[in-house]
């Protein structure tokens, strides 16, 4: 092993050991926290608690590896980048994947242990937790009477208080007892009901002495002469005070290393899991074999024709039913609807006993797969954090512990939802163990060859470039002011005119997001149930839109005597028209128009002036060029989104499901570009606000832009 291999393994290592300890005692108290209602109270010795920690370990395995990989490969190759000592290897010409490889086969090694661990250790702990907890269970349950449900406190004992008070909560109130009445009669028989109670024992005893006031005992279990249970006895009594006594000192001598349940899924390896597939499909086989055969002696299609001499020359061709009289054909009829209702109700009641059984083979299945879905889910893990660490360039616990959880939450969701679906039949079980892991695969080749080829995790300079170029000579944008002659003089208009067209564009604005918003709040509560609520918001969201088109008639009156004294021609018919639905793009046009070459944002000169000191800071409108595209593709996105989410709700009232999840799926897609712009608009505007020394803006103000981008756009433009 070379040094420089043995420096990244060791590098490797320390912080995988680190990291690995801390999730485990984190995943561990979450463990046991999850099962202190099975431990609390209980008086277990040490080595019982001890024994259940080492069997619950294991199981968090699954958890805790993959997420140790990720973490530790973002932090350490982030580490390496932040400290140039990539750029060392390089320069000497070691490549990413020369400094990966020695790695990478220690990450191989490591899952290929990983298999053989969730085959053999992992079913064991299963095995062995699982039968402990059911022995923890056991012990003492005369502490685990529950306010408001049912306690199973022994086989032949089930108890249920509406309310425990006092000291310990010793007196009970609202008692019910259900009390089996012997092996020979399966049922609870005899029935308890008291007002009030009291808990006499203490919680250390084996006998569970119970006080009961004003109540009554109900009593119908069946004598053992049958001559005597056709009278169906029944015995009722009322009492002001009895008193119950029930022995638990069989119950409290709980073997805790007994182990009586081995058939969990989760407790077998890949050997047992095929054997167990096997003879699960054999079974539910033979059950649709012999419920087939079934149905089809019920039909009596077999006896039907056995008393019966059919003649083969009979030319009777009218209605089977002809042939009886009106009171027959009724009882017939009956007998046939009958027959068929039963039938279904026998068929649907198979239906869901199979669909158990093939609820067990899926489980089965998945089980199966994903212990070797998860020895690779360890090298496709360390291909996105190891190059993810190398592009971001950040080691330490900060922004690689947030990439990190984000990723493999991404991962661990993903297939949860994959393995829910195919328990429930909907995805193949072999697919829904290997979902997440699939999922990741495209996005480690794609980390490991940008971080190869040194460049960044994201560039649309192919796509955004020719939209730039389309852009720039659509609109003429960077040209205006360049192809303007030195002694143009710039168009100045009256104050009241531009503060009459800006208060005008701001009611427009606040009205139709008012619409907008009251629009779809109108199919949420409609779909909910809340008819009051829908009408209101709809009416309001009526008055909003009224409102809108008055000022929108009145903000283009303005906008015309503007624009007509400036070098852009006036809007046509058909732009007007369409400026009532797509108001926010036409609003963005028009102040883009009026901001060129005039005084509309309060400007003197043909470029934007900001004095600092006494010299003043001139930003030219290239400067703005980057800027300008960025936040327009945002603007675009983000309608189409808005359009999209809207006409969602009408297509799905209106019974278009294929419609509605195409413009859904559309509506996310063009949300998720509208974010990616987003970032990189404000960073952009970031930039231009720290060239000119003007303070930044509120965080408050670019969370709020996820969801009011429009606002924030133009309050962005006006600043500019």
């Amino acid at each position: 092993m070379k040094i420089l291999d043995r420096y990244i393994l060791t590098s490797y290592l320390k912080t995988f050991i680190s990291v690995f300890v801390i999730l485990m005692l984190i995943f561990v108290l979450q463990a046991i926290w999850l099962y202190i209602k099975e431990l609390a109270g209980k008086d277990l010795d040490l080595v019982t608690v001890l024994k259940f920690l080492m069997y619950i370990t294991p199981t968090l395995i699954p958890l805790i590896l993959p997420l140790t990989i990720l973490l530790s490969s973002i932090m350490v190759f982030g580490n390496f980048a932040e400290n140039y000592e990539f750029a060392a290897m390089k320069s000497t010409g070691i490549s990413l994947q020369r400094a990966m490889s020695g790695l990478g086969l220690f990450i191989v090694g490591l899952s290929i242990l990983t298999f053989f661990f969730s085959n053999n250790v992992i079913p064991w702990a299963e095995y062995n937790s699982f039968n402990l907890r059911r022995n923890i269970a056991k012990v003492k349950p005369a502490m685990i009477i529950a306010e408001g449900q049912f306690n199973d406190i022994s086989d032949q004992l089930n108890i249920k208080v509406e309310e425990k008070y006092g000291e310990n909560g010793k007196f009970l109130k609202g008692i019910t007892i259900h009390q089996k009445s012997g092996k020979s009669f399966s049922g609870n028989h005899i029935t308890i009901i008291a007002k009030t109670g009291e808990l006499a024992s203490s919680e250390d005893s084996n006998i569970l002495k119970l006080i009961l006031y004003d109540g009554y005992y109900y009593d119908d279990t069946p004598p053992k002469k049958i001559a005597e249970r056709n009278k169906k006895p029944f015995v009722k009594s009322e009492f002001k005070k009895h008193v119950l006594n029930y022995d638990l000192s069989n119950l409290n001598n709980v073997d805790l290393s007994e182990k009586n349940v081995d058939d969990n899924y989760k407790m077998l390896n890949v050997a047992e899991l095929n054997f167990s597939i096997d003879s699960l499909k054999t079974k539910r086989q033979t059950t649709v074999e012999d419920f087939s055969k079934a149905l089809y002696t019920r039909t009596n299609l077999s006896t039907i024709n056995l008393t019966i001499n059919a003649k083969k020359d009979s030319i009777f061709k009218s209605n089977i039913l002809d042939i009886f009289k009106t009171k027959r054909k009724i009882q017939v009829l009956d007998y046939a609807i009958n027959s068929i209702s039963s039938t279904q109700q026998i068929i649907k009641s198979k239906q869901s006993n199979l669909k158990g059984e093939n609820s067990r083979i899926y489980k089965h299945g998945i089980q199966l797969h994903k212990k070797f879905a998860l020895g690779v889910a360890c090298i496709i893990l360390f291909f996105v954090g190891a190059p993810l660490g190398a592009l971001i360039r950040k080691g330490g616990l900060g922004l690689p512990m947030v990439i990190a959880i984000v990723l493999f939450l991404t991962y661990h969701f993903i297939g949860l939802f994959a393995e829910n679906s195919a328990k429930n039949g909907n995805l193949n079980p072999v697919l829904a163990a290997w979902f997440s892991t699939l999922i990741m695969l495209p996005l480690s080749i794609f980390l490991t060859t940008r971080a190869t080829q040194d460049r960044g995790i994201f560039e649309f300079d192919h796509i955004t470039e020719p939209i730039k170029n389309w852009y720039n000579k659509k609109f003429n944008r960077g040209s205006k002011l360049d192809r303007l002659d030195p002694n143009f003089t710039i168009v100045h208009f009256e104050d009241k005119e531009v503060l009459n067209y800006k208060s005008l564009s701001k009611i427009n604005i606040i009205s139709l997001s008012i619409a907008i918003i009251l629009f779809i709040l109108y199919f949420v509560f409609k779909n909910n149930k809340l008819p009051q609520l829908a009408l209101a918001g709809i009416q309001i969201a009526g008055v909003s839109a009224i409102i809108f088109i008055f000022n929108y008639i009145k903000s283009t009156i303005t906008y015309n005597t503007l624009v007509v004294k400036t070098v852009h021609k006036e809007e046509t018919l058909i732009q007007k028209g369409l400026g009532l639905f797509i108001y926010p793009l036409t609003h963005f046009l028009r102040v883009s128009k009026l901001s060129v070459g005039t005084n509309f944002n309060g400007l003197t000169a043909m470029d934007t002036v900001f004095e600092s000191g006494s010299e003043p800071i001139i930003l030219t409108d290239k400067d703005l060029k980057d800027y300008n595209i960025i936040a327009t593709l945002s603007f675009i996105s983000f309608s189409i989104a808005l359009i999209l989410f809207v006409l969602y709700f009408v297509f799905k009232n209106n019974k278009l499901p294929q419609l509605a999840l195409a413009g859904i799926q559309i509506s996310g897609i063009s949300y998720l570009v509208f974010l990616f712009n987003y970032i990189k608009s404000s960073i952009e505007f970031s930039k231009i606000l720290k060239a000119i020394k003007v303070k930044r803006e509120n965080f408050l103000m670019l969370i709020l832009g996820v969801i009011m981008y429009p606002i924030i756009h133009f309050k962005r433009r006006q600043k500019l």
